[in-house]
């Protein structure tokens, strides 16, 4: 597939100022002139091909709403180039308007105090959508994404969940190709964040609507996403599928052994111990070094095993490893 947002040597500098104290302390002025640039991002390179859903995560402060921001034309960048479905974002902000939809999980596009559904309304006069198309559009999204029973409540009166759910309407009124999603499901309970991911993901099947989904849910970047950004510090540290970062930075196993009696020194040739109690044993082992298998074979011609499991990698904790540590 075509790529449909292509980022090269992308980079955002802010400068910061100082303030500048007056007499006896006071501040003189708000700030001073001088101060120092930072980069909230830096040579940043990727391309998201039509249809994907690509999870881009980092910690806070790491670039992801900078960079959703320059992508959307909210931004103008320090230098480098980016094109949406064939636009640059910040000099055809209106044309590509009709083509993104975005949804901040903590903020909300709808009216406070008007009910659901006139907001809806509202946005289809804001998008320009034609009458006919709306309604078939709403006929769907209404079914889809269960917002029926509160139409007609204003959103101060929303739960979360439903709150969230006519943000993800309202972004979708105008059938954009290419929807920005910044925390989608902060906040929700497990029902709710699990109607949220099955609608994203039929929406991604059904249309083909491309997804750039920014996260500190590892649930929903296993959940939706084939492929994955990681940023720290403005930079890209990875461009990969979920696969792919477990089997390089998830080497570690874990597997939890019953043996049939307590053994005082017990021997485990090719695993660590990380923790005892009594006859159970929790053992780490790296997959490069030792298969499953092989490490059961060396137990089980030592000692007589009543059960054990094995522990895969979670992501959440690959990826919590490359923030502390970096890639290697």
């Amino acid at each position: 597939m075509p790529a449909i947002i292509e980022v090269r040597d992308l980079e955002k500098r802010f400068k910061l100022s100082k303030r500048r104290p007056g007499p006896l302390g006071a501040v003189r002025g708000l700030f001073s002139t001088g101060g120092r640039e930072v980069a909230a991002v830096e040579h940043l390179d990727f391309e998201v091909h039509a249809g994907e859903m690509v999870g881009y995560i980092g910690p806070n402060g790491a670039g992801k709403s900078t960079t959703i921001k320059m992508l959307t034309g909210i931004l103008v960048p320090t230098s480098g180039d980016v094109h949406v479905d064939g636009l640059v974002p910040w000099r055809h902000r209106a044309r590509l308007a009709s083509r993104i939809g975005v949804v901040f999980g903590q903020r909300t596009q709808l009216w406070w105090d008007l009910p659901l559904i006139e907001s809806l309304q509202l946005l289809r006069h804001v998008y320009r959508v034609p009458k006919d198309r709306f309604e078939r559009c709403l006929v769907t999204l209404v079914e889809t994404l269960d917002i029926g029973d509160f139409l007609e409540k204003p959103v101060r009166q929303l739960s979360l969940g439903q709150r969230m759910r006519g943000d993800l309407a309202a972004s979708l009124l105008h059938e954009p190709s290419i929807l920005y999603l910044d925390e989608p499901t902060i906040g929700l309970d497990v029902v709710a964040k699990e109607r949220i991911r099955t609608f994203l993901l039929d929406l991604n099947r059904r249309q083909g609507v491309t997804v750039l989904l920014t996260t500190h849910d590892m649930a929903d970047v296993t959940r939706l996403c084939d492929r994955v950004l990681i940023i720290d510090h403005g930079r890209l540290l990875y461009d990969g599928t979920v696969e792919e970062i477990l089997d390089l930075y998830g080497q570690e196993r874990r597997m939890v052994v019953d043996l049939d009696e307590d053994v005082e020194h017990p021997e485990t040739p090719g695993a660590r111990i990380e923790r005892r109690e009594g006859a159970r044993l929790w053992l780490t082992f790296r997959r490069d070094e030792v298969t499953a298998s092989e490490l059961l074979a060396r137990l089980s011609s030592r000692y007589k095993i009543r059960d054990l499991t094995i522990q895969e990698p979670d992501i959440e904790g690959v990826v919590r490893k490359i923030y502390q540590e970096g890639m290697s």
